[in-house]
């Protein structure tokens, strides 16, 4: 059972405990339930049912998902059978997006996966160069390099991003901690899993299987883009889904500085150079106004300005900043009306389970 928090900015009304709204007794599209979701910072992919019995209760036809991250809740969006635009400012989440959500009908067929394993040595060994003992061991280095040239042999754009999700979600799986903040030998995190037994290229054998059982054709001409969120074109939507970075009170909340393995190996560092000095070969972290407790506040003003004529459901974090109460305050702004739903939450991701910060209230900030 849902606490809705009704705000009535319009008559300047303080903020009661509104009754759930009657939510439809639908269940959890089946097909939502079966998306190959990614280890990654603040996935929502256990969320998925509290989202969906949260929203599903809205009048739209189409939604925007600026922040698509894993793909997970634009995927939910797509099995309700909404019109879907995904976008994010990662290339990597963006070719996820595009495998998963923009592409309706591709498969990897066996003609293509014969040419993804074609044992021709490929023809730059940037990755062997550059990451050894730093990630993997060297075959799955030389694996890296060959897998890259030949995925680019592959015509299709849908063809190239469901063997690129089929990549990276290999590559999240034989990383010990899911992230690429550590270097070096890292046997002593070896605690049986048989994802840390398997190599790369077993891992991407498997997965390409995964891939193709996700695609399915919901009726739509969803889309998947790169894009920063105040660049993208204003194409009307009924309802926009915001899951922001968001300055944390403590740590940081730098998407680049954990994945940037998956974004150099998503354009084989094309346009990214390697910082040398450090010892996991990072590239430059990209910009967000999100990061920065000066510039946050600001950031969400113009955001929620920018889609005040649709509905915004806003995802968000107690152990975040801004705070609740300044965010309901800004969206009110430009809604007339913003209800919050509230679920206890607790986020298991590589050791934050350990740390208290790993409890949280989520929250569905929603704007009509």
């Amino acid at each position: 059972m849902h606490e809705g928090l009704q705000v009535n900015l319009a008559s300047n009304v303080v903020p009661l405990r509104a009754p759930t709204p009657v939510q439809k007794p639908n269940e959890l599209p089946t097909r939502a339930t079966r998306y190959p979701d990614l280890r990654y910072m603040g996935s929502k992919s256990r969320l998925l049912p509290w989202i969906f019995e949260t929203l599903n209760g809205l009048d739209f036809e189409s939604v925007l998902d600026p922040f698509s991250g894993t793909g997970c809740v634009g995927y939910l969006f797509k099995s309700m059978d909404r019109r879907v635009i995904a976008s994010d400012f990662m290339n990597f989440s963006s070719l996820v997006a595009r495998a998963t959500i923009a592409n309706n009908k591709v498969h990897l067929d066996g003609k293509a996966i014969r040419r993804l394993i074609d044992g021709t040595p490929p023809a730059h060994n940037f990755i062997e160069q550059n990451f050894d003992g730093v990630f993997y061991t060297r075959d799955d280095l030389r694996f890296l390099d060959r897998i890259s040239g030949n995925i680019r042999q592959l015509q299709d754009p849908y063809e190239q991003a469901l063997a690129f999700a089929a990549l990276f979600r290999s590559c999240l799986k034989r990383q010990p901690r899911g992230v690429f903040t550590i270097s070096g030998d890292l046997s002593h995190y070896d605690d049986g899993r048989r994802d840390l037994r398997l190599s790369v290229e077993e891992h991407f054998l498997e997965q390409i299987e995964v891939y193709n059982n996700a695609v399915f054709d919901n009726g739509r001409r969803n889309k998947a883009l790169r894009s920063d969120i105040f660049e993208l074109s204003n194409e009307r939507v009924d309802l926009v889904y915001l899951d922001p970075p968001y300055v944390p009170r403590s740590d940081d909340n730098c998407y680049t500085k954990r994945y940037h393995f998956l974004e150099g190996l998503s354009c084989y560092w094309q346009g990214l150079p390697i910082d040398k000095t450090t010892k996991v070969k990072k590239i430059a972290k990209r910009y967000t106004p999100f990061s920065y407790r000066k510039e946050a506040v600001d950031a969400f003003d113009r955001m929620f300005g920018r889609f005040a004529k649709s509905k915004i459901a806003l995802s968000y974090s107690s152990n975040g900043f801004p705070d609740l109460e300044q965010l309901v305050e800004l969206m009110g702004k430009h809604k007339t009306s913003v209800t919050v739903f509230e679920k206890p939450h607790r986020y298991h991701f590589g050791t934050h389970s350990k740390v208290a910060r790993a409890n949280v209230v989520e929250y569905l900030i929603v704007g009509q």
